[in-house]
């Protein structure tokens, strides 16, 4: 199955997906069993579903034929180029290539001018108005190319304004950005680039980031904090004909390798058609492409099956003509099925995480209050059936030991409101670490420390405590994380023991992953900024310029998404509680009612027992109705590749 087609089954799927969550949200209104915080979940978990996008990031060296693979994986149906590809550097800026139905096509082009401001490329997108658009005519391949052709503009500066804007200017012609004749430097005219295009597996949620060189990357760290990090599959283009040189090798080292920890990383051998020799046998020629294969994945560390073989141009050529001998003899083909093999399945899998994650926890709320409101019912049913025959003292006795139940009940309730007030207490606490107040007062701190060191060490001093500050922040919410948590286990045991209340364990929460967030960034940190080279030769101002623009926005990125997931959390360890607790006291009041007017009226004693006895049909069938939601979303959420085969 080839990517557009293994794309085309995973939209399919998580279509499907979105229309059963969003059936379970409709019949929980309509069966009035929602509540503000299981719609506020459902339906951010379906802006999730219909905002899914899947990255794909290709990172090369310049001159690898990065622009020409993705020509050939994804644009080859338009008959030519679509990105520029020609000899020396095409892609000068970082370069996104994705679809947003509210915008017209167009590219968005962010001034390279604007790395002078303490701001970050993701700042930027919030303002329009900072990025120059191109219309982007689509009926004209011949204008789209002359559109897309822009994103490789340069412009010339002083080199005291490339070092201002973070290029490395050299001294010798060797390096890539030096002063000319006249005494200027060549640099991109753009920092950032956004392709808005209505392609087939763009409108389905892919993007493709298209990076420029080692030098690029070095300027742009937003690159490989954030951006890198993020993508769902990361490909690694070399040349056939230089196999691994220094500044890839520094490059996949620094940027890209983890240790293999992680899914999506394929290396390609771009090129291969350079080997290509009619002198020589197929056999010969098969041998020093392997050779070539095995020494790339040896020198980097990884097995040989994660390096692919291709020829991009060729395969370009090959689609384009429709010479099905020529597109296999590429291997272009066998790239894209590695790709979709390894890209769907990972985002499929986070996807599903997400979904089921969000799912069992309100499948879990419902049922149990179901399942007490069916408890209470048949509990009062059997009440009510025991009264048959029984005279009025009988019915009196009932009477005064379900309002004693009740009154009971609600004595008991203070402790339930002493709960709330404890909670909102170790709330406060938890968040006067975790929220972002803490984090503004830190962030202020440290930019003082940085701007008053007057020595190397102080300003690494100030670098390695702002770490230190906020691991231990961290630490310490995670011990009031497991505070709350142990006081709900207590409080649900209780209330399960004395009064029956249908509770499930409270939910648990793990910052693991911010801390390992926080390890990533420290780490990028120590060997980009905070190294003795660096303090060394770098002014103190640009160094402390690049640890807030890069290092500690997303240090408060990470925070955010912390909180926002505390906060859900807390909201969902909570609801349980409040939702069996009312239910509980309604249940009570409707039993003293049914006596009462048993007591009043005993002809009423058969109605009553039939009007309950048709809720309690009705309850089953809800039960019923939910668990068949919960099959058909369970097995939407089968692993592949049943699932693959299923859709298909």
């Amino acid at each position: 199955m080839s990517l557009a087609q293994q794309f085309a089954v995973y939209s399919q799927w998580r279509s499907q997906l979105a229309l059963v969550v969003d059936d379970f949200r409709k019949w929980l209104i309509a069966q009035e069993l929602s509540d503000a915080q299981s719609e506020l979940r459902l339906s951010q978990l379906l802006e999730r579903l219909k905002e899914d996008r899947l990255n794909v990031a290709f990172v090369a060296e310049f001159s690898r034929g990065k622009s020409e693979l993705i020509n050939g994986i994804f644009f080859a149906e338009y008959g030519n180029r679509m990105l520029p590809s020609s000899a020396g550097r095409t892609t000068m800026c970082p370069t996104e290539l994705l679809f947003t139905p509210e915008k017209p096509p167009g590219i968005e082009l962010l001034p390279i001018q604007t790395r002078s401001s303490n701001t970050s490329v993701s700042e930027f997108k919030r303002f329009p108005e900072e990025w120059q658009t191109v219309p982007l005519d689509i009926t004209s391949a011949d204008a789209m190319q002359a559109a897309l052709r822009q994103v490789s503009e340069v412009t010339r500066v002083s080199p005291d304004e490339a070092r201002a804007l973070g290029f490395a200017v050299g001294e010798s012609e060797a390096e890539l950005f030096h002063a000319d004749a006249e005494g200027l430097v060549e640099i991109p005219r753009w920092r950032h680039a956004i392709i808005n295009f209505p392609h087939p597996l763009l409108k389905q949620g892919l993007v493709i980031l298209d990076t420029p060189g080692l030098n690029a990357i070095g300027t742009e760290p937003e690159l490989t904090l954030s951006l890198l990090p993020n993508a769902h599959a990361v490909l690694f283009i070399l040349a056939a004909d230089t196999g691994v040189t220094q500044s890839d090798l520094s490059i996949w080292q620094e940027h890209i390798d983890n240790g293999g920890g992680k899914r999506g990383r394929l290396v390609v051998l771009n090129k291969i058609d350079g080997l290509w020799d009619e002198l020589k046998r197929e056999a010969e020629i098969e041998a020093e492409i392997d050779k070539q294969v095995r020494s790339c994945a040896s020198i980097l560390g990884i097995d040989a099956a994660q390096v692919f073989p291709v020829s991009a141009q060729k395969g370009l050529v090959a689609k384009i003509n429709g010479d099905a001998e020529l597109l296999a003899k590429s291997r272009l083909p066998a790239l894209e099925a590695a790709l979709s093999e390894e890209l769907i399945p990972a985002k499929q899998d986070i996807v599903r995480d997400n979904t089921e994650a969000e799912f069992a926890d309100i499948h879990l709320r419902v049922r149990g209050l179901l399942e007490a409101r069916l408890a209470s019912l048949r509990e009062q049913l059997t009440e009510l059936t025991e009264l048959r025959g029984k005279n009025k003292g009988v019915v009196e006795y009932m009477m005064g030991k379900v309002r004693a139940e009740k009154e009971e009940f609600e004595a008991g309730l203070q402790h339930y409101y002493a709960v709330r007030s404890v909670f909102s207490t170790l709330t406060n606490k938890l968040f006067a670490h975790l929220g972002l107040d803490a984090l503004r007062s830190l962030t202020h701190a440290t930019r003082e420390a940085m701007l008053e060191a007057s020595f190397s060490k102080s300003l690494s001093d100030a670098m390695q405590e702002f770490f230190k500050v906020t691991r231990g922040n961290l630490e310490k919410s995670r011990e009031e994380v497991e505070e709350i948590r142990s006081m709900m286990e207590a409080v649900y045991k209780r209330l399960s023991v004395e009064y029956g209340l249908k509770l499930p364990a409270p939910a648990a929460f793990s910052l693991m992953r911010y801390e390992k967030e926080l390890n990533r960034l420290e780490t990028w940190c120590d060997t980009h900024l905070n190294t003795a080279l660096n303090l060394l030769t770098h002014e103190k101002k640009n160094i402390t310029q690049k640890f807030f623009e890069e290092v500690a926005l997303q240090v408060r990125k990470a925070f955010e998404r912390a909180n926002r997931d505390a906060e859900n959390w807390l909201k969902a360890i909570m609801a349980p509680m409040e939702t069996q607790v009312r239910e509980h006291q309604i249940h009570l009041k409707r039993r003293l009612e049914s006596i009462k007017r048993i007591h009043q009226a005993t002809d009423t004693l058969e109605d009553r027992i039939g009007e309950l006895e048709g809720v309690e049909t009705e309850l089953l069938a809800q039960i019923q109705s939910l668990e068949t939601t919960a099959a058909a979303l369970r097995q939407l959420l089968v692993p592949e590749p049943v699932q693959v085969r299923r859709v298909a």
